[in-house]
């Protein structure tokens, strides 16, 4: 569709995949205001993986040097018992994820990445980020959509992008389908300094320590300022929400029957913040009219893939091409979603699966270990090269 006349677009939440559809619109000469309801833009939480299907989003975003400035490259990515320090499978990353699928495997800090963005976006002058802006309903006429922030302000537009996460409130009044899925799993995160870390603890890699109902990662950030932990196990006690602090007697108790390693990266923290594991079931139909959804307000994910960031930045870039190769914005909305429905819902469903992987107990664990000691499974890598080789949104929707 042609911007000419200044087409305004409105969105709901400023985490990454708000800004990204944000930055990509606002790129192409649309009007652009963000509705964040926080008191400020930031990113909770601490780091996130980025598979190469991400990378291969920021190098047509323009945005590969900004993100290297920040990003660190694991020399490998591996997967030993949490119990008995068994190595279950150790894939070298690097030069052979280039190889493999013509772009990196990294990890970052969530604020980084969520910052590279909001650089990004304040150079165009055609995007408004309003922040403590909370949108309480919208609704929407042949032409326009308004929406009624919780003070009583309005703003009118000509389209609405639901950006506003797992308890989206735009997808409640376009799906209706209540609470998000809790899956009876928590995480607590933590961030160590190098410092901090024993140096026999170190490891320039991503490292997941598996076992019964419980896992640890492990991988540097901020390449090597810092160390990231992320503790999961199943647990009936848990708050919703991301930030709220976790019970270290409870981690501890889950933990008990770890290797020596695993104690002793858990000893080093005296604070964790935890956050509720909830996915929901796929579905399409995420657009309606002149609104749609994006990022975890279409299709939330379990983290076992790490892939909710990189899901929600493919989404900004479909949309983008969708805008550009229909003549309206119904039509571009349904056609975004008819492209992106089926990807983000095998990547929402295998991310369940791994979540089984990892926490597998038995002869279910016996099992693993087999396929992924042959070398054939490459730890179920080479099973998703379905995920990390990507997608062009540049010939998506060409004729």
């Amino acid at each position: 569709m042609n911007p000419s006349r200044e087409t305004q677009m409105l969105i709901a939440g400023g985490g990454i995949g708000g800004l990204a559809a944000a930055l990509v619109l606002a790129s192409d000469g649309h009007r652009v205001t963000v509705f964040e309801q926080t008191d400020a833009f930031g990113e909770i939480g601490a780091g996130i993986q980025l598979g190469p299907n991400v990378f291969r989003m920021f190098d047509y975003l323009g945005l590969t040097a900004d993100i290297d400035r920040v990003a660190s490259y694991p020399t490998h990515l591996g997967m030993r018992d949490v119990a008995t320090g068994e190595q279950v499978v150790r894939v070298p990353l690097t030069e052979t994820a280039k190889a493999a699928y013509g772009f990196p495997y990294g990890v970052i800090y969530r604020a980084d990445l969520h910052d590279v963005l909001l650089n990004a976006c304040h150079a165009f002058g055609n995007v408004t980020l309003l922040t403590a802006s909370r949108i309480e309903s919208f609704s929407q006429s042949a032409d326009r959509v308004n929406v009624k922030l919780a003070d009583g302000r309005e703003f009118d537009g000509d389209a609405l992008i639901g950006a506003d996460g797992m308890w989206s409130r735009i997808r409640e009044a376009i799906i209706g389908d209540g609470k998000p899925r809790v899956s009876g799993h928590i995480a607590y995160r933590a961030v160590l300094k190098r410092d901090e870390v024993p140096s026999h603890l170190w490891r320039n890699e991503v490292e997941l320590w598996g076992g019964e109902k419980t896992h640890l990662v492990t991988y540097p950030l901020r390449r090597g300022e810092l160390y990231n932990l992320v503790a999961v196990f199943h647990s009936n006690k848990y708050d919703e929400g991301w930030n709220t602090f976790g019970d270290i007697d409870e981690l501890k108790a889950r933990f008990a029957n770890a290797a020596t390693p695993v104690k002793a990266l858990l000893e080093k923290i005296n604070v964790w913040k935890m956050w509720l594991l909830c996915d929901r079931e796929p579905v399409k139909g995420w657009s309606q009219g002149r609104v749609t959804l994006l990022g975890d307000a279409a299709h939330p994910m379990l983290q076992y893939l790490a892939q909710g960031a990189g899901q929600a930045i493919e989404d900004a870039c479909v949309l983008r091409e969708a805008l550009r190769a229909h003549d309206s914005i119904a039509a571009a909305f349904q056609a975004y979603e008819r492209a992106r429905y089926l990807r983000t819902a095998r990547v929402q469903l295998t991310a369940r699966f791994y979540g089984d992987i990892y926490h597998a107990s038995g002869v279910t664990r016996e099992l693993r270990n087999q396929l992924f000691q042959s070398g054939k499974e490459s730890a179920g890598f080479a099973g998703l090269k379905w995920m990390y080789d990507g997608i062009d949104p540049a010939t998506m929707f060409a004729a």
